[in-house]
């Protein structure tokens, strides 16, 4: 089945609760859309649209709070990864102007295997708003628990052992991450809400955004627009996974363009979860994705050197 913004839409519990015939065209249909696309509609993901109205309610409110009070939780030295983020900070690879965003960044809860913890600091608690954290920690983990089920999909997919990635991913170093597009006041010049980009990470979750504006480049090279889907997700592949996977699967290169100018004056809001691996796991390409055909592309590293290497690339490190 093909959603109307024209890529792939899947039911996710066809694969956890499917027969063999349905979790095998599950698993083949997500790896095709992936190698063609790199996006999928997702549906029976396990948000309830009642989180998600509940927590868009409290980031629409965090970021109405007044400036000097959204700067007390722009923590120094996080790189962006925990807590506020201002206006403008961040960029894209390969550009020096600033996306026309501010956001917040929830991390990694109740880590308790091994020593991981020490490496994740905790999540600044809002105090002006008494649900923002509660609702921001709900949503956090039903997106994980959905990541390692598409994760494991994937695993089959390739032709790695089901459970693949659960060691890596499970205390993985995920983000979910809320982001305020503000109303465009005056002339942004070559400034966009989020220039065309590939994600860092294996894989992103995204609920459905508070406006139009994110757009997907096909393989004609044409960009396709990606509208909010009643009761969809939409899913797409990281640099992580397209690295690991020697280009098999396609990370899919995406941005948020302005809105008409008769609409500069409304804000958007958007809320993806970015699935991380630990830091520890080796992102090295995967033997079973090494052919005379396809060469081994990249050079090894951890997951923890190439994010370091990424947030300094767009400006948040």
């Amino acid at each position: 089945m093909t959603s109307s913004i024209g890529i792939p839409a899947l039911d996710l519990n066809d694969f956890i609760n499917g027969d063999a015939v349905k979790r095998d065209a599950f698993v083949h249909a997500l790896g095709r859309a992936y190698e063609d696309i790199g996006f999928v509609a997702l549906k029976n993901h396990g948000l309830s649209d009642e989180l998600v109205a509940a927590l868009y309610a409290e980031v629409t409110s965090f970021f109405s709070l007044p400036n000097r009070v959204k700067e007390t939780y722009n923590l120094p030295g996080m790189a962006g990864q925990r807590g506020y983020t201002p206006f403008g900070r961040e960029h894209a690879k390969g550009r020096n102007t600033g996306d026309l965003k501010e956001f917040w960044q929830f991390g990694q809860y109740d880590v308790q295997q091994g020593n991981v913890v020490d490496e994740y600091p905790p999540n600044p608690i809002v105090s002006e708003l008494p649900g923002f954290n509660e609702r921001g920690r709900e949503a956090y983990k039903t997106l994980e628990k959905t990541g390692f089920e598409v994760l494991r999909a994937l695993a089959l997919y390739i032709g790695l052992e089901e459970r693949f990635f659960d060691p890596w991913v499970i205390a993985g170093n995920s983000i979910l991450r809320a982001i305020h597009y503000p109303p465009i006041d005056s002339d942004p010049g070559d400034a966009v809400r989020a220039a065309e980009h590939e994600d860092i990470n294996l894989i992103t979750l995204l609920m459905g955004a508070s406006a139009e504006g994110l757009q997907v480049l096909n393989r004609k090279n044409e960009w396709v627009d990606v509208t909010a889907l009643p009761d969809m997700i939409v899913v797409n592949v990281g640099d992580m996974l397209q690295r690991l996977t020697n280009n098999m699967l396609r990370s899919t290169t995406h941005r948020v363009i302005n809105p008409p100018k008769e609409k500069w004056g409304n804000s958007r809001f958007s809320i993806p979860f970015f699935l991380h691996p630990r830091s520890d796991m080796p992102l090295n390409v995967l033997d079973v994705c090494v052919d005379h055909n396809r060469p081994k592309a990249y050079e090894d590293i951890s997951a923890g050197d190439y994010l370091n290497q990424r947030l300094q690339e767009i400006g948040l490190k």
